[in-house]
């Protein structure tokens, strides 16, 4: 059995997991990973991709920048989660405020050394993209709608990073980005419908704050239209192999998506159409398996 000491040593690692949100930075890690291999780089035999140990450092570096930026966000945030997240804020304050700043500083010079295992430039890239987190925590997120971008823009700099580290600059790999960076963006904004008591509290002038949730929503609805631009590019015009049934389910769940949107008119309401987002992403990363398994298979053998 545990003792009490245990408990509370199991208790705040928890803590801090939740607060650098482990599962996402994971997540983060294994798309990094299966984009290099199946997107970016298709004819460098995964082994070498797997193995190469700049690459490794460039998603080490991204994995604890990103978890630093959880963590000053969750430092600025603390008293307005309070609000909108109660049971998990009250599992992330079992760890300090004074610890969590500590533990910051920490990992982006952590983050910062391993870039410099790469180069001079990765340096500079990992710095201002530091830099940039905490700007967004500190100042841009109470902006209406610029918050949104940023944080949408930080959010698919980590793949910016590889995708300069492979120098592939084919159309297909902006579309995906595209994609990618509308599904995040959408994803803020039902955020800011979801936490809207907690940003009126503290003052956030986030769009539904400032603009309204009708407005809110008819922005998001032209966001979730406008995905269906690069995903039915996707599917018609490059080479996806059978990663084209997810694009398919995702502009048929993006018209519900917008159905159940204007019927949403609660914070449980928000946090469905959020989780609905979250698994579009999480199943996007998975099905970039599908691109082309045969070609993978015969790069592994």
């Amino acid at each position: 059995m545990f003792n009490r000491g245990q408990k509370l040593l199991f208790l705040k690692l928890l803590s801090l997991f939740s607060v650098v949100r482990g599962y996402n930075v994971l997540v983060i890690v294994i798309a990094q990973y299966l984009t290099s291999i199946y997107i970016l780089a298709p004819n460098i035999p995964v082994r070498k991709i797997l193995f190469d140990p700049n690459l490794f450092a460039i998603v080490v570096a991204s994995a604890i920048a990103i978890a630093s930026g959880y963590i000053i966000n969750s430092f600025y945030d603390v008293e307005k989660d309070l609000i909108n997240r109660p049971t998990k804020t009250m599992l992330d304050r079992l760890v300090s405020q004074r610890f969590k700043l500590s533990t910051y500083f920490i990992l982006n010079f952590i983050s910062v050394i391993f870039a410099s295992y790469v180069s001079f430039r990765a340096v500079v890239f990992f710095s201002l993209y530091i830099f940039g987190i905490w700007l967004y925590s500190h100042k841009l997120k109470k902006i209406p709608f610029i918050g949104n971008f940023v944080s949408a823009t930080l959010a698919i700099t980590p793949f910016f990073a590889v995708f300069v580290y492979y120098k592939n600059f084919q159309h297909v790999i902006f579309v995906h980005a595209i994609f990618l960076f509308l599904i995040i963006l959408i994803r803020e904004m039902v955020k800011d419908l979801e936490n809207i008591k907690g940003d009126i509290a503290h003052n956030y002038q986030t769009i539904p704050v400032v603009y309204g949730e009708r407005m809110s929503k008819i922005l998001i609805s032209c966001l979730s239209l406008l995905t269906l631009i690069p995903a039915y590019l996707l599917v018609t015009t490059f080479a996806v192999g059978y990663m084209y049934i997810f694009f398919y389910a995702c502009m048929l769940l993006m018209v519900v998506f917008i159905f159940f949107l204007w019927r949403s008119t609660t914070k449980i309401h928000y946090l469905v159409l959020h989780n609905i987002l979250k698994f579009i992403i999480v199943s996007g990363v998975l099905s970039i398996l599908l691109i082309d398994i045969d070609l993978v298979l015969n790069r592994i053998m």
